[in-house]
């Protein structure tokens, strides 16, 4: 009897639990979760943005019913892509400037300038890019024929890695720069007791402060032109790596109004006005925005050769590079931000400011667990310093760097200081993670290329042959994590992001191929087919 009293009731119970509705359920998909398992799934459920369900099979469908599916066709999702270490904004005022990346000689930098000014005639020309390393004469270029070809419009054409400009004579007199100017952390280049127009780190600031602000709609071009670049290549998240109050405060206004819908991480430039306002306010967190750390600079950057080392270069003698900031100013500034909630991530190069930043680090957190200090860049790193990331401070890393460097980081450094360099391998055993990014504008935006160099330590051309310095390359697992939760938690954004799971943001990539199994060499070509965000398409 109890038997056919069950029969009748589970047909009841069902009729009286309706399926729930969600908004979307994708299926059919290969589907990395990047959950503590590193599991997998085929299919999703979303609801309000967020994961509801994730399921190994099709049986999502007997709990729930979708307004819309998606078929994937089988191909490979995974979590929205993170770039744990960016300029976004930088990237979008580049849009508005002579781009300068790529080029191979000073000469080809004149053409680009000269039909950028005729095509968009300024009263201040702008450029970024350039690359000494890349040239046959591998020198610093100097003003002389930017004098000539513009002798009354004020010209400024920042170096690829940010940390060099080169400036003709009208753009000096406006900054107020002569032989006797000077300027602690960097250097007026001079050649022959003559200026050669080439600043190095902070004197760059006297020319920044005469170049013209972008107007507000410039500014807000700039994020959107960022926006759908990072869009395009599935990035979800991006960590600017240093913004100003104002400019943080237009991305929320964007993201407020709908006008925006990338996930900002921002880090607050070192500036005391920045300073008193963040960290007396406090953490300002919204689902898309997050303001809870001080971006801080230690040193210049290798190529440029403004990198702190201990000794000095190895093709430059009796040069060592420079703090940025002075080692006891670093000090201060940790035991003031370690006062508050908010994280303190510092780039630092070369290895004398690597160890300033990490004993900084160590004592300004003595008695503060779970801070997740960062160190911005951690290039290169003395064998005896690595053991500092063993104290819950996260190296936040560019692979692409190691890549675009190869080709004279040791003439830099010399053949035993360059194996601390590039050191990811050796920082995730330290460390526990690594967060992953690519400093763009300083490299390419595609996290496809991150996911290759991080793995292949190969350049597009598969140089060098078997990879460089192999004993640091990350498996695809450790560098699809480190693109994903381990640059979530690095942002104390875990909970939310990073993997495919019920309770967070439904934030997903649909690839064109499978980047955990495609042959490495093909990593490059990948392309984000289609992205959401919060559940919603924008790709």
């Amino acid at each position: 009897m109890k038997k056919l009293i069950l029969l009748f009731i589970t047909p009841l119970f069902f009729a009286c639990n309706p399926k729930e509705e969600v908004d979307l359920i994708v299926y059919n998909a290969n589907i990395y979760t990047v959950d503590n398992d590193f599991s997998k799934a085929c299919c999703v459920a979303i609801k309000d943005g967020k994961f509801v369900a994730v399921s190994e099979n099709a049986d999502i469908y007997k709990k729930y019913k979708a307004k819309e599916e998606l078929d994937a066709e089988g191909k490979t999702i995974v979590p929205g892509l993170i770039d744990a270490h960016c300029h976004f904004y930088g990237l979008g005022l580049n849009q508005q400037v002579v781009d300068l990346v790529g080029t191979t000689s000073f000469d080809e930098i004149l053409d680009k300038v000269v039909t950028f000014q005729k095509e968009r005639p300024s009263d201040f020309i702008r450029g970024r890019g350039w690359d000494q390393n890349d040239w046959e004469e591998k020198e610093f270029p100097t003003k002389d024929k930017l004098d000539e070809l513009f002798p009354d419009i004020p010209v400024a054409l920042r170096r690829i890695d940010g940390h060099a400009l080169l400036v003709n004579q009208k753009a000096l007199d406006l900054a107020g720069i002569t032989l006797e100017t000077k300027v602690e952390g960097g250097e007026i280049v001079t050649k022959d007791g003559k200026l050669t127009g080439v600043l190095v780190d902070n004197p760059m600031g006297l020319v920044d402060a005469v170049v013209p602000q972008p107007s507000r709609a410039q500014q807000i071009q700039a994020l959107k032109d960022a926006e759908r670049i990072s869009l395009d290549y599935g990035l979800t998240t991006v960590n600017d790596a240093g913004l100003a109050r104002s400019t943080i405060e237009l991305i929320d206004s964007l993201q407020q109004a709908g006008d925006m819908s990338i996930r900002v991480y921002a880090m607050v430039s070192n500036y005391p006005e920045n300073l008193d306002y963040f960290l007396n306010k406090g953490i300002i967190k919204t689902d898309r925005l997050d303001v809870r750390s001080v971006k801080v600079y230690g040193d210049g950057a290798l190529g440029s050769r403004g990198a702190a080392l201990k000794v000095p270069y190895s093709d430059k003698p009796g040069h060592f590079g420079a703090m940025v900031t002075p080692v006891d100013e670093i000090g201060a500034l940790a035991e003031r931000i370690a006062a508050t909630d908010y994280q303190m991530n510092t780039h630092a190069i070369g290895d004398s400011a690597n160890v300033v930043v990490l004993r900084a680090y160590k004592k300004a957190l003595e008695g503060k667990p779970d801070r997740r200090w960062k160190v911005e860049h951690a290039q290169v790193i003395s064998m005896e310093d690595f053991d500092y990331f063993k104290l819950g401070i996260i190296p936040s890393v560019q692979p692409t760097h190691a890549t675009s460097d190869m080709y004279w980081a040791e003439d830099r450094l010399g053949p035993e200081r360059v194996k601390g360099a590039y050191a990811y391998k050796k920082l995730l055993d330290e460390a526990g993670i690594v967060a992953l990014g690519t400093d763009f504008p300083v490299e390419q935006v595609s996290p496809f290329l991150t996911f290759y160099a991080a793995v292949a330590r190969q350049d597009l051309k598969n140089y060098p042959e078997g990879g460089f310095q192999m004993k640091d390359a990350l498996s695809r697992e450790e560098t699809l994590k480190g693109m994903t939760i381990w640059a979530a938690y690095s942002n104390f954004e875990e909970g939310e992001k990073g993997s495919i799971e019920p309770g967070k943001f439904a934030d997903f990539v649909i690839l064109s191929d499978d980047i955990m199994t495609v042959p490495v060499s093909e990593i490059p070509n990948l392309k984000a087919e289609q992205v959401f965000v919060g559940g919603e398409k924008l790709k």
